[in-house]
Formats: structure tokens, C-alpha cells, sequence
């Protein structure tokens, strides 16, 4: 069974959405903050905070959420990550990241030939992970949290049970879906249902969207807790409706999840302590080491927005990444590491000092024996007592798989698509076959989620994070850097323009609009490659004040139902 949908048209209800609004949303407070890429889900974890939670209590609460609100990428069928710090500066991850079925082999992906079977990693049954959310912040609640899991449920159940307005980008998906089901009648049933009313009709813009299956999932959740989804009735469903349509999940694969409490990697750059996620993200590692070869440049060679600037940056993406693909996986199937080379300042001044700075190196395919979708979503938090969250979660493309769990009401994932699918075979194009992130049962895929908290004087300071597959680390590299080096406000360093350069393939994304032609032709005069796209992330952020008793909160103009609230 093979499903054909075009992610470009599937994307179209976020395009046509930008053209009725594209701000950004600036908030300012003094008690408490909650920044995401849907409003209805903010509000949420706004009104937790105002009855007494904390940030845990707020970002479980939105997470469950935006499962109903916003299933692009909300999700309890997916996974992710969390990085908390506490007001006195004691930080912890919550890695919750999807695991591959027990059934998963290193060669499942490829014909008789050994050749990829194209889609297969990506738009198939067999590409769903075993589901970590629910997990994840159940594990987060149970250590941090101060509310009653009961009441950092209900508001979830509550909107989808009584309904929740259905948004542009949910109707244009629909209606695109309507129109591939009678080609792909068995696996497309569930999502032709998804967003229809008991008349059989697609909710209409600005009609409540009732979800009753996902209602009674959430339920189970609630009244259970993480065995509501692991064991039980919905696991035994979950399970049979893999086998139904071809999936490799089991109630064995279920029972056996576990999320894992992690300590983060950390770095410096002067006065900051950087704290963000370790492997199996390979985002937290790669941020540090690009911020570390950053600060052994000298100024005169990093002047914002020059082409000089970009040039530096992309060496500096192109010898992380090159790491990343070498080094990083799954920490449980990969023990040794090199956390402190890569991490180590020396080492990534010896990186630097041999960029040219007037001639792009060259990316080798040969030196490393990485495919990443963009439909995730970041959160930040922050409560009145000065704790943080940074919690980064995704289903990997927009809607995951595009299959809807019969019954059970949530978009399933499609990250078994993160691995490395062909063994041993690394390529020009990006294809990257290092051993490291291969398939294996019960493993953990690689991931680019940088949920990110830099600390100053032992406080939060910045929470920070984005969508964007790959291109994540880089996102989120150039916020930081451009609040820390340049002191940018965190609104302008979140608007500011952004390249991304992964190594493979060997060239400089960058948008469009905000990087001059002059620049580009000298970039190209130096030997780069450049490729113009739209945007890149959807940063969503907060900045602390300590002297103003001032918390602000920024959400990308390219999040157009994104929203920072606070009180």
C-alpha cells in the first residue's frame, strides 16, 4: 500500500494562511509566559499558569492540547523532547524520542537489490515509530509537576469533546485529503474521517471541531496515566490497527516504551551557560560545537549580515554536521560517543582556524560511512517562580504519516524515516549511512530537535527552539548567536535572516528575501553553492529581564496561528 500525497499541496493550508496573517506576536509579563505555534493551545497553558502550575504543569497541558488543536504537528502519536531548568538554575532533559518496533530490521527499506524502495522510509506503515509523548510528559509531570495530572488532562479533553474552532490550515487540508482518498481508499480512511462532523461534512472554518475518538484516548490517558496508552484497551486497539494495515507496532512494542530522564550537554560562551538536548538529538551537541567555533573567530570576521558573516557560518554547519553524521546516535546503542571532543573548545578552534575565509571548503561524501522532516513544533514556558521549559515535539512530516489511528483519533508518526536507511551508503545528495543512526530494534532514531536553555548568572535567560527537520540546529544556532554576540532583542534576533548548510548536500539554503544579491554573488564567488527558499524555522521564544521584572515572549511571523501570551 503506497500513499501519494504531495507534500507541497499538503502544505498549502499553511501558505494560504500567511496571506490573511503573517505578524509576529510580542508579549510582555511579569509572571509567567507561554510561547507556541497555535494560539488555542497558548491559552491553555496560559490559564495552568494562572491557576497555580508551574512550567512542567503548563507545557504537559499545552502538549495534549495542541494534539487537538493542532495535529500538523501536535501529537500524542509522535515524540520529542524536553530540556527544564529550574529557577536556581538545576537543569534536566526528558527525552521522549519515538523508538523503531521490535520488528524493525536494518534493511527493511530496500528491495531485492539493495536499493531504497523510494517512500517506503517515509509514507508507509512500516515508517510509524513507536509513539513517545504520552510518555515523555508523563514522566516529566510525575518528577516536576505540582498540579494534578487529572487537571493538566482535562483542558485537552474538554476541547475535544465540546470542540475546537476549526482553523484555515486544518479545512485546506481536508479538503486537499478529500480529493486523494479514492486513490488511496484503505489507508486514507481515517484522515478522509478526521475532520468531518457526525453528517459525514468537513467542518467548515470557524466551526467547532468535535474529535469524540480522540476524547475517549485522552480519557484513558487521564484516568490511567501513561498505561491509558501503553496498556490496555487503547494498546490493544493501536496494536490491532497496525497489523490491519501493514505497521510493525505490537502491544509487546507499547508496553516496552519507556521515556528517559537525561542529563543535558552543556557549553559556555562568555558569560552564558548553554544547556540543550543530548543524543539521540543530535541538536544540543551541534549547537554548542558550532557556538564554540563562533567565539574563536575574531569579530572583524563575523560582521552581521556581510558576506563574510555567511561564509563562516556555513564552514562552521558544514563541520558540525559533518560530526553529526559521523559521531551521533542513540546513546543506548552507541556508548562510546565523543561528547567531550566534540564538545571541546580547542578542538572547535582548531575547526575554525582552518576555514579559508575567502574560499568555501568542499563537503566529501567519502569522510562519513541524514533525512529529517519539517512538521514539528516548539513550545517555551516560563511560571512566576522562574522555572523554564524548552519542550520540542513532532510527528516528523505534516501529519506525520498521514494515517489517523482507527478509532483512537490522532495522527500517527512517520519518524522511522530519521534513520539512516541504507547501510554503509553515503551520497552527494544527503543520504547518509554511517552506523550510528542504522536501524535496529528498540532503537531511538537521530533527531535535530534543539530545545535550548541558555542561562545567565545561574538563571534562565533564553528558552528557545523551532520546527524545520535539519535545518533546526542551524535555526536555532543564529537566534542564539545573535542575541549572545551581538545583543540582538530577541524579537530581531528571531526575524533576523538565517542560511543552513548540512554538510551533504553541499550547499547554502537561505531566504530569499532577506540576504542582498550582492552578498549572494560574492558568496558565489567564493566557490558556494546557494539555494533561495522562502524561510527558515518558526522560532518560538522567550527572553528574561532581571532588572525590569520583565519576561518577553516572541512567536515567528512564519507561525501564522502562533501566539505569545503571558500575564
Amino acid at each position: 500500500m503506497k500513499q501519494i500525497y504531495s507534500l507541497r499541496l499538503l502544505l498549502l493550508a499553511g501558505v494560504l494562511c500567511l496571506f490573511s496573517h503573517q505578524t509576529m506576536s510580542q508579549t510582555y509579563a511579569a509572571e509567567g509566559m507561554v510561547v507556541t505555534s497555535n494560539r488555542q493551545g497558548a491559552e491553555v497553558g496560559l490559564a495552568v499558569l494562572k491557576k497555580g502550575g508551574n512550567a512542567i504543569d503548563a507545557a504537559v497541558a499545552t502538549s495534549f492540547a495542541m494534539a487537538v488543536t493542532y495535529p500538523v504537528a501536535g501529537n500524542i502519536g509522535g515524540g520529542g523532547f524536553i530540556v527544564y531548568m529550574q529557577a536556581n538554575g538545576e537543569t534536566t532533559t526528558i527525552d521522549f524520542r519515538e523508538k523503531a518496533p521490535l520488528a524493525a530490521t536494518a534493511d527493511m527499506y530496500l528491495d531485492e537489490h539493495g536499493d531504497l524502495i523510494i517512500n517506503e522510509n517515509h509514507l508507509s506503515p512500516k515508517a510509524i515509530g513507536v509513539p513517545g509523548t504520552v510518555a515523555g510528559l508523563y514522566l516529566a509531570h510525575s518528577k516536576y509537576g505540582s498540579l494534578s495530572w487529572a487537571d493538566v488532562i482535562q483542558p485537552a479533553i474538554d476541547l475535544a469533546e465540546q470542540g475546537t474552532e476549526m482553523l484555515y490550515s486544518n479545512y485546506f487540508t481536508a479538503r486537499f485529503i478529500e480529493g486523494r482518498h479514492e486513490q488511496n481508499p484503505e489507508e486514507m480512511k481515517y484522515m478522509n474521517e478526521f475532520f468531518r462532523d457526525d453528517a459525514g461534512k468537513i467542518v467548515e472554518p470557524g466551526e467547532l471541531w468535535k474529535q469524540p475518538d480522540l476524547a475517549k484516548t485522552l480519557r484513558a490517558i487521564r484516568d490511567q496515566g501513561a498505561d491509558g496508552f501503553y496498556k490496555g484497551e487503547v494498546a490493544a486497539r493501536l496494536a490491532g490497527f497496525m497489523k490491519e494495515i501493514g505497521g510493525l507496532i505490537t502491544e509487546e512494542d507499547l508496553a516496552a516504551y519507556e521515556a528517559v530522564e537525561r542529563p543535558p550537554v552543556h557549553g559556555t560562551f562568555g558569560e552564558y551557560d548553554i544547556y540543550s538536548m543530548p543524543p539521540p538529538s543530535s541538536g544540543g551537541v551541534t549547537l554548542i560545537e558550532m557556538l564554540n567555533m563562533a567565539e574563536s573567530v575574531s569579530d572583524d570576521s563575523l560582521a552581521f549580515n556581510s558576506a563574510e558573516y555567511y561564509h563562516y557560518l556555513a564552514e562552521f554547519m558544514r563541520r558540525a554536521y559533518t560530526d553529526r553524521a559521523r559521531y551521533l546516535g542513540d546513546p543506548d546503542f552507541n556508548p562510546d560517543i565523543p561528547l567531550n571532543e566534540i564538545l571541546n573548545k580547542e578542538r572547535a578552534a582548531r575547526l575554525a582556524a582552518g576555514i579559508d575565509p575567502e574560499k568555501a571548503s568542499v563537503s566529501d561524501s567519502t569522510q562519513v560511512q541524514l533525512p529529517e522532516g519539517t512538521n514539528t513544533t516548539h513550545m517555551s514556558f516560563m511560571d512566576k517562580d522562574g522555572n523554564a521549559v524548552s519542550l520540542t515535539y513532532t510527528l516528523e512530516y505534516s501529519y506525520g504519516s498521514r494515517i489517523v489511528a482507527g478509532g483512537l483519533g490522532f495522527v500517527l508518526n512517520n519518524e522511522m524515516g530519521d534513520f539512516n536507511p541504507v547501510p554503509g551508503v553515503t551520497t552527494s545528495t544527503g543520504l547518509i549511512g554511517s552506523a550510528p543512526n542504522q536501524i535496529a530494534p528498540g532503537k531511538r532514531m537521530l533527531s535535530s530537535m534543539t530545545p535550548t536553555i541558555v542561562a545567565k548568572d545561574g538563571k534562565p535567560y533564553l528558552v528557545i527552539g523551532s520546527p524545520g527537520g535539519r535545518t533546526i540546529i542551524n535555526t536555532v544556532f543564529q537566534t542564539v548567536y545573535n542575541v549572545l554576540a551581538f545583543d540582538m532583542a530577541l524579537d530581531a534576533a528571531i526575524e533576523a535572516p538565517k542560511i543552513h548548510h548540512q554538510w551533504l548536500p553541499d550547499q547554502i539554503l537561505f531566504e530569499r528575501d532577506k540576504v542582498s544579491p550582492d552578498t549572494q554573488a560574492l558568496l558565489r564567488a567564493m566557490g558556494h553553492k546557494l539555494i533561495p527558499v522562502n524561510g527558515l524555522g518558526d522560532l518560538n521564544g522567550i527572553l528574561v529581564e532581571p532588572r525590569q521584572n520583565l519576561i518577553i515572549g516572541v512567536s515567528d511571523s512564519a507561525s501564522p496561528e502562533g501566539a505569545a501570551l503571558g500575564y
